[in-house]
């Protein structure tokens, strides 16, 4: 795959973030659990500024995901919040570094869903730790369950890497997806939170770096879009011109149609265009005349409001003077308007 331009920001897909994974843990020796701890302080700051006091109600799955969300859980205890643990699943399928935080957390063990409702009731803000960016298809079971409730709860929602229930890498939603207030992604934006309808998941979206060592992979099928890209549009000097802008010519329209040249005629102003004629029907040069000011307007043989063949030599002759030719919006299907464009 060629290498994306330097104004697009690689978004890397769930198989991509898991490759940069192994690649920091692996072969830069970067400890797995350094990498959960600052994902999970990262998300408890991002808590504490959109609400700064108040219960807290962390939903966490049985995976890293949810291994985020019990060290957010134990920093916010430590800072003195209030915070109930919802765990959606049995507790004890944690595993690696997501059990190894689950023995680190202070205070009251996690509850059911079952038991949840009071929390849900009083919490100024919700974790959403329930599914990482390795899920794809529709959330069932106890995690079916949990997002039920988060979508039920008043307060605002804080996702963990991506909202769960949405695809990371497509944005894709099968079923149920939380509503997050803000989503805080680790190390990349991942396409799911561009994308509709994970984009509209995702609320304000905070990329937050845990500690990736630079030169890792960074391959990607897509990026978005930066200001750089605006480095690369031409610029006018003091010695520019109209012409050295380029000319455009629109050719078409007819009755009933000249909305579509006129919008064509004002984009290629609007995109920078120095110069811009209107090639349009003789009978209804006023309208153009009228509407499209910075427009110079050029009437064609007609009949009835439709071009006819002898405008094509009248076209003909101005192409060679112009930089561009839009031929056809809003012609028409009149028998006449396609001699014109045959010829």
């Amino acid at each position: 795959m060629d290498a994306l331009p330097d104004w697009l920001q690689p978004l890397p897909d769930a198989e991509r973030m898991r490759a940069i994974d192994r690649w920091a843990i692996e072969e830069r020796g970067v400890p797995s659990l350094d990498l959960m701890e600052r994902a999970g302080a990262g998300v408890a700051r991002a808590v504490e500024r959109l609400v700064p006091d108040g219960p807290v109600a962390v939903f966490c799955g049985t995976g890293n995901n949810g291994g985020d969300g019990l060290v957010l859980a134990r920093l916010l205890r430590e800072a003195g919040r209030t915070v109930t643990v919802v765990c959606a699943g049995d507790p004890a399928k944690l595993s690696g570094d997501a059990r190894a935080n689950l023995q680190r957390l202070p205070g009251a063990a996690p509850i059911d869903l079952a038991d949840a409702s009071d929390a849900l009731a009083h919490a100024g803000a919700v974790v959403d730790a329930l599914l990482g960016t390795g899920f794809a298809g529709e959330p069932r079971g106890a995690v079916g369950e949990a997002i039920a409730a988060l979508e039920r709860c008043p307060a605002p929602v804080v996702s963990v890497d991506v909202p769960s229930g949405v695809d990371a890498s497509t944005g894709v939603v099968t079923g149920l997806a939380a509503r997050a207030r803000m989503t805080v992604t680790f190390h990349a934006p991942k396409p799911g939170l561009w994308i509709h309808p994970g984009k509209a998941h995702a609320g304000e979206v905070e990329v937050l770096d845990i500690g990736i060592p630079r030169g890792g992979p960074r391959d990607a099928p897509i990026g978005l879009i930066e200001p750089a890209v605006l480095g690369l549009l031409p610029r006018r000097t003091a010695l520019s011109t109209k012409f050295s802008s380029g000319h455009v010519l629109v050719a078409g329209g007819s009755r009933g149609l000249t909305g579509a040249p006129r919008m064509t005629a004002l984009g290629a102003m609007r995109a920078g265009a120095g110069y811009v004629t209107a090639l349009v029907p003789a009978s209804l040069n006023l309208v153009f005349e009228v509407r499209l000011l910075e427009v110079m307007s050029v009437p064609l043989p007609d009949a009835g409001g439709s071009l006819v063949a002898a405008a094509a030599e009248i076209v003909l002759g101005r192409v060679g003077r112009a930089d561009a030719l839009v031929l056809g919006p809003g012609l028409g299907r009149e028998p006449t308007a396609g001699h014109t464009v045959n010829s």
